[in-house]
């Protein structure tokens, strides 16, 4: 168990004032880590943050981060060091999804799909290896985990858009891994592919699709999803923040450029 401490280790959430990225938070605080939350929701951030289980030295804080601002990302890794005292794990969480069937897509919210999950993916991997390598304002190496989803692992009907970006999480994953081992960065980098988890973000699918005409009821679409997925049931956030644990932790020092399923099987 002791291989799953991060004691010591200092972490940055995007997204992290509610949903998945909360419970991440709430899991690295409780496996020892000092966490950061970065959020576009200011007052929900700070709450959050407030109520990490931090121990044994451990620091809690929050700030305004929106992940498709440059500006935002150098502020958020800054505020990181000053007021943990470090930065050496980055989950890139913060992730938006627009339903839409492919012959109803609207060319401003796929580019703002694109913006968050693509772009605010990659400046997050920027801004992390620019501070995590030899050299950088924390220099230590540290551990990246990107959240892509099960959705860029099955067909789904009206994710196309989310879908692709989440794909492009994926290949951004492994071939900023490689970069890191290549250029001697220290900074493992790997993703995980949740499941469909009943979250506020998760349940406005299963609500959206109701309205693209896909099934009778949003009970009817979760259905769908269990029905396709070997273990029976939808995700929980504590499953995937496990995970994202997991990946951060000396238990994976092995592990980079892996994408990881926490999909109870649905997207084998």
């Amino acid at each position: 168990m002791a291989k799953f401490d991060l004691t010591g280790r200092k972490a940055l959430v995007t997204g992290g004032a509610r949903g998945l990225g909360e419970g991440m938070a709430q899991a690295l605080a409780a496996a020892g880590a000092s966490v950061m939350v970065g959020d576009v929701l200011t007052s929900l951030g700070q709450e959050t943050a407030g109520k990490l289980p931090v121990t044994g030295g451990a620091k809690a804080g929050f700030v305004k981060l929106d992940v498709t601002q440059e500006a935002d990302w150098a502020t958020a890794v800054q505020a990181t060091q000053e007021t943990l005292g470090g930065f050496d794990i980055l989950i890139n969480n913060a992730g938006i999804e627009v339903t839409a069937l492919v012959s109803e897509i609207e060319a401003e919210s796929l580019r703002r799909m694109l913006d968050v999950n693509i772009v605010g993916t990659a400046l997050g991997l920027k801004h992390a290896f620019r501070a995590m390598r030899p050299g950088g304002s924390a220099g230590k190496g540290g551990a990246v985990v990107n959240i892509a989803s099960v959705a860029a692992t099955i067909a789904f009907p009206a994710i196309a858009g989310y879908s692709a970006t989440k794909s492009a999480v994926d290949r951004l994953t492994r071939v900023a891994a490689m970069e890191s081992g290549k250029l001697g960065f220290g900074v493992r980098v790997n993703c995980i592919y949740p499941g469909l988890v009943p979250t506020e973000m998760g349940m406005k699918l299963a609500a959206d699709v109701v309205a693209a005409g896909l099934f009778p009821s949003p009970e009817a679409a979760v259905g769908a999803i269990i029905e396709q997925t070997p273990a029976g049931r939808l995700g929980e956030v504590a499953d995937m923040a496990d995970a994202v644990v997991f990946l951060c932790s000396d238990a994976s020092r092995f592990i980079t450029g892996a994408g990881l399923p926490v999909d109870g099987g649905m997207g084998m």
